[in-house]
């Protein structure tokens, strides 16, 4: 019903950490990184919204969702969006994690072997 919700509005804190850590000039790792977590939650949320488009559960009039037209469908959605929502934020958050870390030991490994390569 809503669960796009929840990674939009993570991708949107992101981008605005992404934005203000780029005007400050932050060299961690994560920062830097940062645009890989956005394009994921963006794409994603853009991809569940469509599909909840789809399924007509996203209007283009007031309430927009359609689960929040009576207080039962309402309960249900909020209950979607901190159970399934929060799970696909937090799965996507890990993930991005993970590459970041993957990436940035792939990165010191090959830092020695070029330095021993052109010695």
């Amino acid at each position: 019903m809503a669960c796009f919700l929840v990674p939009t509005t993570e991708a949107i804190v992101t981008t605005v950490i992404k934005h203000a850590a780029d005007k400050k000039g932050s060299d961690n790792i994560f920062i830097k990184k940062m645009n890989w977590l956005n394009t994921m939650l963006w794409g994603g949320s853009a991809l569940l919204a469509f599909e909840h488009v789809w399924h007509g559960e996203v209007t283009p009039w007031f309430p927009f969702l359609t689960a929040a037209q009576n207080a039962e469908d309402a309960a249900e959605m909020l209950h979607e969006m901190m159970t399934s929502g929060v799970a696909m934020a937090i799965l996507v958050t890990l993930a991005w994690v993970v590459m970041v870390l993957v990436a940035q030991a792939v990165s010191k490994k090959k830092a020695p072997a070029q330095a021993k390569a052109k010695a």
